[in-house]
């Protein structure tokens, strides 16, 4: 059985399928922060669809992140190392 979180036209935020949960790309909501409060905002946002999923970070699997300035690097994994 397949379980779509907040379906869009295309597609949805999250697929549950099993017990995998597929997050969509995720992106912030205001792009005139710097790169630790976009990621903030990306990391509430991946917490509530899991929330959502019935799960948590705790069991992810895997993680890919596209970051378009590597200069923001160790920036990014300030917030990324609290979080995780």
């Amino acid at each position: 059985m397949i379980k779509r979180l907040i379906p869009g036209k295309r597609l949805s935020q999250a697929t549950i399928h099993g017990n995998t949960v597929y997050l969509a790309g995720q992106v912030p909501d205001d792009y005139t922060g710097n790169v630790e409060a976009q990621t903030t905002q990306v990391l509430a946002k991946i917490d509530a669809l899991l929330k959502d999923a019935g799960t948590d970070k705790t069991r992810m699997l895997s993680v890919t992140v596209w970051l378009p300035n590597m200069g923001d690097f160790a920036k990014f994994n300030t917030v990324w190392d609290a979080w995780v």
